[in-house]
């Protein structure tokens, strides 16, 4: 939790030599307190002080980055232990698991490669491939390491016991597809540090400066494992606490979370990993706080209901889910097709185009920005009206799309016929109010 300016004030020299450029200690204090300046302002703070101001200036859960470029992923730095409180912010990323010991790498790598689905106009998918050292040959590890680097694209988990078998791997150069650089370079998540090997895997950690997980029995030895590794330099970890039970994980992932943010335990304030063989024990630990989830599944009936789920949960229930406002064709349109219009509410928008497409007639469908709501919500704020629709209009140029001049409105917001044609100068049509007509009303009315 946040230092006030009194806490901060607590551990400063208390000399008031105006070095930091404030009059007084206290106006420093308060200062830092607001993020307004900066500790090292202050020449004669401790290193006791020093350490413990920074410990305490620190997020209770830390973000860690695996990858590199836009394959990268972020996991970790929520805030909230509930969804309403404010938002999650970084999604679990979910790693397909590959043995080393599997016969077609080329024809796993494709598979993998084509997990990734349309869903209210993004495009989601899987995050990252874990490869599993099943074979204890630290030679195969590496090869096959670095060729499902190559041909999926993806971000990896190293994951073996064995300090030598992830050096490997890890500097094992990559062929033109990889730029030459090597496994280490695209900074994979390296699985993982136990009590008895700990200090080699921290030093490799270190050594090429990839994010590290650490395993223990049960939440001490996790906790005291933590220190460890951050104690030899290692800062960006990730934490497995040991269960495999789902209820047992669930409690302890619940009560890592609770550790971290409501009591600022540092020692568990990491993202946390799980592993799941199954839809239902995956859909628990993504409903319950899991940071990483390994998995085996790679069909895409098992990974579609786990990816909803995810962008269900971590969809900020305050900022609605929006589409491009832009003019978009429907079918091949031409300039004798009609023009529809509505808001730019992703649900509004998947509602209404399937309708157009299943009427079979090519349309322009012109989506004004709205700020994401539905055509009821937003012409009662004010977001949706005559203006509104007139300036998309221009913006999407519609005149130079169609000869027409007629445009669709949906039926709930007849009202504003009279003022839009004044406006535009363009025919009105008032539209069905339910997308479901839209089908019948472009063969009839339209026709």
């Amino acid at each position: 939790m946040a230092l006030s300016g009194l806490d901060i004030y607590k551990h400063l020299p208390k000399t008031n030599c105006k070095k930091c450029g404030f009059p007084t200690c206290l106006a420093f204090a308060m200062a830092l307190a607001q993020k307004k300046t900066s500790l090292d302002k202050c020449p004669d703070v401790s290193e006791q002080a020093k350490m413990t101001l920074e410990s305490a200036a620190l997020p209770p859960m830390a973000t860690v980055a695996i990858g590199e470029g836009d394959k990268k992923v972020e996991v970790g730095g929520e805030t909230v232990i509930f969804r309403h409180d404010k938002t999650f912010v970084h999604p679990t990323a979910i790693a397909i698991q590959v043995s080393d010991n599997e016969s077609d790498l080329a024809g796993k790598a494709e598979k993998i490669k084509k997990l990734n689905f349309d869903r209210v106009g993004m495009t989601v998918g899987v995050n990252l491939v874990a490869v599993k050292n099943d074979s204890n040959d630290a030679v195969k590890f590496a090869s096959v390491s670095k060729e499902l680097s190559e041909k999926t694209g993806l971000p990896l988990v190293l994951i073996s016991e064995n300090p030598a078998a992830i050096e490997q791997a890890l500097s094992a150069t990559g062929g033109p597809a990889s730029g030459g650089k090597n496994v280490a370079q695209k900074k994979p998540l390296v699985y993982c540090a136990k009590e008895n090997n700990f200090e080699q895997m921290s030093d490799i950690a270190k050594k090429y400066s990839v994010p590290l997980c650490v395993y223990g029995k049960d939440l001490d030895e996790t906790a005291s494992l933590s220190q460890k590794v951050s104690a030899k330099g290692v800062k960006d970890i990730v934490i497995d606490c040991g269960c495999r039970e789902v209820s047992k994980c669930v409690q302890d992932y619940t009560q890592i979370r609770r550790l971290a943010l409501k009591k600022n335990f540092r020692p568990l304030g990491y993202p946390v990993i799980a592993f799941a063989d199954n839809v239902v024990d995956a859909s628990t630990y993504i409903l319950k706080y899991a940071n990483i989830l390994v998995i085996p599944m790679d069909k895409p009936e098992e990974l579609l209901p786990l990816i909803t789920l995810r962008l269900n949960i971590y969809t900020d229930p305050q900022k609605p889910i929006m589409m491009e406002p832009k003019l978009y064709q429907i079918g091949a349109p031409d300039d004798k097709s009609p023009l529809l219009v509505t808001t730019n509410f992703s649900l509004t928008f998947f509602t209404v185009s399937p309708e157009i497409e299943n009427a079979k007639v090519p349309a322009w469908l012109l989506v004004c920005d709205a700020d994401g709501m539905s055509v009821l919500t937003a012409w009662a704020a004010d977001k949706f009206n005559a203006e509104t629709v007139d300036a998309s209009m221009k913006k999407a140029d519609v005149a130079g799309k169609v000869s027409h001049k007629k445009i669709i409105i949906p039926g709930y917001v007849s009202v504003m016929s009279g003022k839009l044609e004044d406006t535009t100068g363009w025919q009105v049509l008032v539209g069905p109010k339910e997308a479901s007509g839209l089908p019948k009303y472009l063969k009839t009315v339209w026709k």
